[in-house]
């Protein structure tokens, strides 16, 4: 008796990326590439009208992004699987895959080998974690799993998410402490507090952070 094949959607702005996970797929009669896009609101579209079991996300996607579109590829067809692709070992994208209802997290370094084990766990009603990740990021995938871990951006204090804005509009510690009438060693101290719970050591890395998470827009 035939079985037929597990239908796959391959949504990665990368041609390339597409052509070679395609060619590895394609070694499998069990397996079939029924589609590829390279836009986050194309791959929403293209799924209104197509029988898919799973798709390979990339988390870098025009228009609309990977989390955002897996999340709402969940709303629409929760029954559909979602493996995200990313180049990243990040704790926040992690935790946003989670909450996106992913059913897998892949780093994009580990899919020449892994491709293939990651697609069968998740055929099997399991999660996959690329086993290049840190024991401590599958932990906080099992934490997240159970909404026991939040972000790294979400353990700031109000107080911390100001002295950040200010870090990335470039003021020095002596102007953020006139600015918020504190001591310049509680603008240290809030510092260290910062780059800790964030794992940011530069403070070119804590501004293009803070840039990312918009703390830098204006308020009103």
């Amino acid at each position: 008796m035939k079985v037929d094949p597990y239908r796959i959607v391959l949504a990665d702005d990368h041609a390339i990326v597409r052509q070679g996970i395609r060619k590895m797929i394609e070694e499998r009669a069990d397996l079939e590439v029924v589609a590829e896009v390279g836009d986050g609101l194309e791959l929403l579209r293209l799924l209104e009208g197509l029988t898919a079991h799973l798709v390979l996300l990339d988390i870098s996607m025009p228009n609309l992004r990977g989390i955002e579109a897996a999340r709402e590829l969940k709303r629409l067809r929760p029954d559909l699987k979602v493996l995200i692709l990313t180049m990243h070992k990040d704790k926040e994208l992690l935790y946003h895959a989670v909450s996106a209802g992913a059913d897998g997290f892949m780093v994009k370094e580990d899919s020449g080998r892994e491709l293939f084990s990651a697609i069968d766990k998740i055929q099997k009603g399991d999660v996959y974690i690329s086993p290049s990740l840190s024991e401590e990021l599958i932990g906080d995938w099992v934490k997240a799993s159970h909404g026991d871990f939040k972000p790294p951006g979400e353990r700031l204090t109000t107080r911390e998410r100001e002295i950040l804005k200010l870090i990335a509009e470039g003021r020095s510690n002596r102007e953020i402490a006139a600015l918020l009438f504190i001591s310049v060693r509680t603008v240290e101290s809030h510092r260290a507090s910062i780059r800790n719970k964030l794992g940011l050591k530069k403070t070119a890395d804590l501004t293009k952070y803070a840039i990312r998470r918009r703390y830098t827009l204006p308020s009103g």
